[in-house]
């Protein structure tokens, strides 16, 4: 690195809202050849400061300058002429067309007036071979997973002439090899000189990958640190500006499952290809943890138990009652609710207020022929802000102007106000900052002390342990085993969790 000059530089950054500056003063710098991780709670400034720099938002007050040079851009075009390129965790290409056509989009090459259609393949095929990626140029985008989708994405950043890639929750879909993969591209990169922007919440990742990390909160700069030189707590503590006593263990109480019948059971439960002869139980205030890959059946198993997909053969039990969730709306109306991993498609309506996106599954619970007063509605939603501390507590606000964390506890309210007896979490803490994380751990746990029944899954192993009593594993579509979690460590559990299935015969 060359410490002397930064390839890009912001000094004084400041971008206001209105009266609110969301970074006030801000000073980062970025130098070639490195990975540099923006950290800080959700609404500390990340998304605004990636903004200012890649000519999404203008700067209110500050300068920002590349090699040297002052910058004034008005559009995310002026950035990518200038050499800074974005890969956003909610990939931004097409999938209905070909690998090529993604990495060429807007500036395909030409012949005659027409698409050139050969070149645009050979020069996919040579800026991904270049990466070391071996993907066929001419294929579907929509046919490949996410991982190899948000490579494609990273090849079509560079085969302009980029000098600062900001990767934006990158791995956040992932799994384990596809993060590694990732990992080996951005290593490369750095190697030929790319000053690479991380933005993360995995704190695993950042001292992983990164050289150097910012902190911001509350908008404003807290310090720049070199990775190998700042502990991990002390890290947490500039970013909540705070002890990081938050971290210590979920409080628990233990459920009662001594010979109570189960609230929720599920036995020889098969769904399509994602999930074989489940068998699952849930008692009053249980925790259950689901662990396993990415596409291992976690996400299937859940939307079977609540009826979000219907299952080809088994039985699912609530309160042992055999009927079981024909549908979601049946689910909800025998107490079973769902959170999906999905929040932005298939949670949060972003449009609409903080008040409506609570309101909303216990107005539609109820029938357009039985409206809840508007009074009623306000007082509802103004509870249930104030008991999980959404902030701000404004009720007219557009739930998507909300930071991940707020607009995660918005959907728990909204599960809530249906007072279920079942709640089903699918990645409640994906893409949110260790703060909020730890909040809506807490609030998982206080839900289990007060009796609700808990299924609560995450790729995040740590996170299964400290908020499960115990952990169903499941490999392959099948749950291979459910262990308390006391029995297990970090380590144990990924050996379970990667374990082929040809040891288990």
């Amino acid at each position: 690195m060359d410490e002397a000059r930064p390839l890009l530089q912001l000094s004084g950054a400041t971008v206001r809202f209105g009266a609110d500056a969301a970074i006030d003063g801000v000073d980062f710098r970025l130098f070639p050849g490195e990975v540099h991780s923006l950290m800080g709670e959700n609404g500390a400034g990340k998304s605004t400061l990636i903004k200012a720099i890649t000519g999404a938002l203008p700067l209110d007050a500050g300068v920002l300058t590349l090699a040297g040079e002052v910058m004034k851009f008005t559009s995310p075009h002026d950035a990518q002429q200038a050499g800074i390129s974005t890969v956003y965790q909610e990939i931004d290409l097409l999938p209905n067309v070909s690998v090529a056509e993604n990495i060429a989009l807007g500036r395909e090459p030409r012949r005659a007036g027409m698409i050139d259609w050969r070149r645009m393949r050979r020069e996919a095929h040579e800026v991904l071979a270049d990466l070391g990626l071996d993907i066929d140029p001419a294929a579907r985008l929509g046919t490949h997973s996410l991982a190899v989708q948000q490579l494609v994405a990273i090849a079509r950043a560079i085969s302009t002439d980029v000098r600062v890639l900001v990767l934006d929750e990158p791995t956040s879909s992932l799994d384990l090899d596809e993060v590694a993969e990732l990992f080996r591209v951005v290593r490369d990169l750095k190697s030929r000189g790319v000053a690479i922007l991380f933005v993360s919440h995995f704190l695993d990742q950042v001292y992983e990958l990164c050289d150097r990390v910012t902190v911001l909160r509350d908008g404003k700069f807290i310090g720049e640190y070199l990775t190998r030189e700042l502990l991990r707590i002390d890290l947490v503590q500039a970013m909540l500006g705070r002890s990081a006593t938050a971290l210590h263990a979920v409080p628990r109480t233990e459920p009662s499952d001594d010979g109570e019948r189960p609230v929720l059971s599920a036995r020889g439960v098969s769904a399509g290809a994602g999930i074989r002869d489940a068998d699952v139980d849930l008692h009053e205030g249980d925790v259950l943890g689901v662990a396993g890959l990415l596409g291992s059946g976690r996400t299937e198993l859940a939307r079977a138990l609540t009826g979000i997909d219907r299952i080809d053969s088994g039985v699912i039990r609530i309160e042992g009652d055999g009927r079981g969730p024909s549908g979601p709306r049946s689910a909800i109306s025998l107490g079973v609710v769902y959170s999906s991993e999905n929040r932005r498609t298939e949670g949060i309506i972003s449009e609409l207020s903080v008040l409506e996106n609570i309101t909303l599954a216990l107005q539609a619970d109820r029938g357009v022929m039985r409206r809840i007063p508007p009074a009623r509605q306000r007082e509802l939603a103004a509870s249930w802000v104030e008991a999980l501390d959404i902030r701000p507590p404004d009720l007219d606000r557009p739930a998507g102007t909300l930071s991940g964390g707020n607009q995660q506890k918005v959907l728990l309210a909204r599960l809530l106000a249906l007072s279920p007896r079942v709640l089903v979490l699918d990645e409640p803490t994906r893409g949110i900052d260790v703060g909020a994380k730890v909040e809506i751990q807490n609030l998982v746990g206080e839900m289990a002390a007060n009796g609700l029944s808990v299924m609560f899954i995450s790729a995040e192993l740590e996170e299964v342990l400290r908020v499960g009593h115990r952990v169903a594993i499941v490999r392959d579509g099948r749950i291979v085993d459910t262990i308390p979690s006391d029995a297990l460590t970090v380590d144990s559990l990924l050996a379970l969790v990667a374990r082929p299935d040809e040891l288990d015969d």
